[in-house]
């Protein structure tokens, strides 16, 4: 069933409510990380200290970080390159192609990786479809570009239906 596919196998509030340490429990060793809403503000150039520290703890435990965003080149580079971390741009989410470039380049197994993002239908549909876990957070700005407002629109409709047909079991916040 399709909304099976869009279903995250978490939701947290936000990336820092993940817990590194289940991560490493888990054998994670690797993050696919959406950037806009996800990390910082879809308008915001650069990551925040408390990003930053994040993906240093990240570092710490061993766990790789790569961003994948359908944002442009410009955009995700600009954000990435001062922290050092790969990217990859216009990636066209949800389709395969970004996703296993990146586990191809941070050498891990989907199952050694988690996929974080914003949106059901970009993020979590991306990495469900091929087998990664998904986390998806609450987006950090309430305002949007214009193709995410539309992707929103559609987002709740489907949390509703997941909500009526008992599918998920934390209260939706989109």
């Amino acid at each position: 069933m399709f909304l099976q596919k869009l279903m995250p196998n978490q939701y947290v509030d936000s990336i820092h409510h993940i817990d590194i340490e289940e991560l490493k429990q888990r054998k994670i060793r690797a993050v696919i990380t959406d950037l806009d809403n996800t990390l910082v503000e879809w308008d915001r150039p650069q990551a925040t200290p408390e990003v930053v520290e994040w993906l240093k703890r990240l570092q710490e435990a061993d766990i790789q970080v790569t961003v994948v965003s359908n944002n442009n080149e410009e955009r995700v580079g600009s954000f990435c390159s001062p922290l050092q971390i790969a990217f990859i741009s216009a990636a066209r989410k949800p389709t395969n192609k970004a996703f296993l470039q990146a586990v191809r380049q941070m050498n891990v197994k989907i199952e050694e990786t988690v996929v974080i993002g914003d949106q059901l239908f970009t993020d979590v549909l991306g990495g469900n479809r091929l087998g990664f876990h998904t986390i998806l957070v609450v987006p950090v700005a309430q305002t949007d570009g214009f193709w995410t407002r539309f992707n929103r629109q559609m987002e709740r409709v489907a949390l509703y239906w997941m909500e009526r047909k008992g599918l998920v079991s934390w209260k939706s916040k989109a």
